[in-house]
């Protein structure tokens, strides 16, 4: 069986300027080309686009993730074919790879199997170059931050509450803590300090929530980087840094047009994580993607839990998207690990087993349909291993729910895998919508997060010590209260412990620390032990990715 690299470097691509004509009536001169088969489409031609109306939004989520894996992109982009496939112009719409899970545990996050998006490896690595824009802005804040200090720190910060950390986009454990300024007075003064990965920064999350260049510039003006002995925020603006980053981040700011194996287009563009930031792609690419296509199909990072719940909370709400329809998407192997299997025995028969998973899926049902107010089906990513009897009593429990399941094959069939999908997508957009918020503006804070807790995790409640109480209290007083709220947490289970699997209800949810996103407006939560710069594992997947004589990229996943 080819791998999935493979499968993409076999494929047969059309220049991306044809693509664009062809099949969205994109004229060549809208395009900025990075090649033969990848090209930015300007924000020029985006803004003459506003008048016409928008087609229908799909949401693609899953059930928690495991190390089984689920397979949400490579059905996002199946099901992006198969639409295109069944006569609806459709257009795929996602976030960038970063590259931290690239060398880290994934390989790769570009679809798989016969549902991807291409030029894969492009696309998994350096791509357009959006994130290193990103790091760049990010690092000249800091960089202007510390200079200011040692030019007489006009502005009074106290160095004690400096708010802003540097930035890189590879896991690198060993840059969580670190001290700066070493080395005597030409150097700085020392202090602590930190990295976070790329895809965590306020920058990033300013980046995917701009709606354009004067947007995001407000928004990076906004951003609180330290505070004064009095407990003044200090601005970016106040530093006259915001000026420059947005000049740094005005080419990147264009979404990237590339396509599917099917050659249908796709629209990649922005990053964040959904268990340390808010999980989904730019505005501006989602909002383009509407005008282009009578469907589009997104995703939002992880689980329903996080990565839906901030794409209705946070995206939804600022950008004023309405999605018509979900798709959640679970595979036989993951709801068996969710019931207690482990790894290596997960391709063995096990239908208790799977039964007992189902209590996430469930959860993740009610969640998206009930609390959520979306139409939803459960597409179930098709393995050769799955066996008639596991896939019969997935349906049979999922039926007394009122849910249609189907069992989709666009991983080893491409779009004839997943008609029956798309089909069903279809006639969803159709149906009542009773889309919500899980709470309104005015609620405080700690309200809002504790009704996310309990009602979306199943906590009996939250906790914090005196500290983050007083942090919370401090921001609803300054005026930041009726921001949302951005959980970070863990991605494998409802509660905040990795371990617990299925539905565990009952749990109390700890805050341990919260950060004010005042340019992307929202509260960082940050619970548990989540790490907002995760570590690589012990074998990373850097150690299989590699270039052969011919210069082509091999053992990315």
């Amino acid at each position: 069986m080819k791998s999935n690299i493979e499968i993409a470097q076999a494929a047969k691509l059309r220049p991306i300027t044809a693509l664009a004509q062809d099949r969205l009536g994109i004229p060549e001169e809208a395009l900025e080309p990075f090649g033969r088969h990848k090209a930015k489409l300007s924000l020029g031609y985006i803004d003459s686009l506003r008048d016409r109306p928008d087609g229908k939004l799909v949401l693609v989520t899953a059930i928690s993730p495991t190390p089984a894996g689920e397979g949400k992109t490579t059905t996002t982009v199946g099901l992006g074919d198969a639409l295109n496939r069944i006569g609806k112009r459709a257009v795929v719409c996602l976030r960038e790879p970063a590259l931290g899970p690239v060398f880290g545990m994934k390989g790769g996050a570009a679809g798989g199997g016969h549902a991807q998006v291409v030029p894969m490896e492009d696309i998994n690595l350096h791509f357009t170059g959006d994130f290193a824009a990103i790091a760049l802005a990010n690092n000249l804040l800091a960089a202007m931050i510390d200079n200011h200090i040692y030019h007489g720190n006009e502005l009074g910060f106290d160095v004690r509450r400096i708010a802003w950390r540097r930035v890189v986009d590879v896991n690198d454990r060993a840059l969580r803590q670190i001290t700066a300024g070493l080395g005597g007075s030409p150097n700085g003064f020392p202090r602590e300090d930190g990295f976070d990965i790329v895809v965590a920064s306020e920058v990033m999350a300013i980046f995917c929530l701009a709606t354009s260049i004067s947007d995001l510039k407000e928004r990076l003006g906004k951003i609180v980087v330290g505070y004064t002995r009095e407990q003044k925020p200090i601005l970016a603006r106040d530093l006259k840094a915001h000026g420059a980053m947005t000049v740094l981040l005005k080419d990147a700011l264009a979404p990237n047009l590339v396509q599917t194996l099917e050659n249908n287009p796709a629209i990649i563009h922005g990053g964040p994580f959904a268990n340390i930031a808010h999980g989904c792609n730019s505005v501006i690419a989602t909002r383009t993607a509407l005008k282009l296509g009578e469907f589009v199909v997104t995703e939002a990072g992880f689980g329903a839990d996080l990565g839906a719940e901030k794409f209705i909370d946070i995206k939804c709400r600022k950008a004023g998207l309405r999605p018509d329809a979900a798709v959640i998407v679970a595979t036989v192997r993951a709801l068996k690990y969710h019931g207690g299997v482990e790894v290596p025995d997960l391709p063995k028969e096990n239908v208790e087993a799977l039964k007992k998973g189902m209590a996430n899926l469930e959860r993740h049902i009610k969640n998206v349909r009930d609390r959520m107010g979306l139409p939803c089906v459960v597409s179930i990513n098709h393995r050769a291993e799955d066996t008639a009897a596991e896939i019969q009593a997935l349906h049979e429990r999922a039926s007394h729910l009122g849910v249609k399941v189907v069992t989709a094959k666009h991983f080893a069939e491409g779009s004839a895998g997943a008609t029956e999908l798309a089909h069903e997508v279809v006639r969803l957009t159709t149906q009542p919508n009773y889309f919500t918020n899980m709470y309104p503006d005015e609620m405080p804070l700690w309200d809002k997060m504790k009704k996310v807790a309990t009602e979306l995790y199943g906590a009996s409640d939250i906790t914090a010590d005196a500290k983050v109480r007083a942090a919370i209290r401090k921001l609803q007083d300054d005026g930041y209260g009726h921001y949302p709220v951005c959980v970070a947490k863990t991605q494998y289970s409802f509660s905040t412990d990795p371990k617990l699997r299925g539905a565990p209800s009952g749990h109390v949810v700890n805050i341990r620390e919260v950060r004010l996103a005042a340019g992307a407006e929202f509260i960082v939560m940050i619970c548990g032990d989540i790490m907002t710069m995760p570590g690589l594992p012990k074998l990373p997947a850097a150690c299989n990715i590699d270039i052969d004589e011919a210069g082509r990229v091999v053992g990315m996943f």
